[in-house]
């Protein structure tokens, strides 16, 4: 199979997406305001694999998790939130703006607009 290449330009429509419930006992959710809803899709990685590359979607809301995985993302569409648990500091985020996460951080995420965001996640176990 040739190795294609993924484009995921600001305000893309991000196509198919599947429910992502806040249910992983890893991740520790817990809603903390409204009735967030998640969905996603892999297109490359995941499962079993160190890498994972993919879209994910979220409606507003504020809940806290743990990140699983080193991530760079980039938001393709609304407006978010994220504070670091262990730091205190917060990265507010828009359509273009990249932001890095590290495996195990405690953050918490504030949806203000229903949010879109590319993702490439690494974890040299797996995940």
């Amino acid at each position: 199979m040739t190795p294609r290449m993924i484009g995921y330009p600001k305000d893309m429509a991000p196509g198919p997406l599947e429910p992502w419930p806040f249910d992983s006992p890893e991740s520790d959710y817990v809603i903390r305001e409204g009735t967030p809803r998640a969905s996603g899709r892999l297109d490359a990685g995941g499962p079993g694999h160190p890498t994972r590359l993919g879209i994910w979607h979220c409606t507003k809301g504020v809940f806290d998790c743990t990140e699983q995985g080193d991530e760079m993302m980039t938001i393709l569409s609304g407006r978010c939130r994220l504070t670091d648990h262990a730091t205190g500091e917060t990265a507010t985020l828009g359509p273009g703006d990249t932001h890095f996460t590290r495996d195990g951080m405690r953050v918490t995420w504030q949806i203000d607009e229903d949010v879109t965001k590319v993702f490439f996640g690494h974890k040299p176990g797996g995940f």
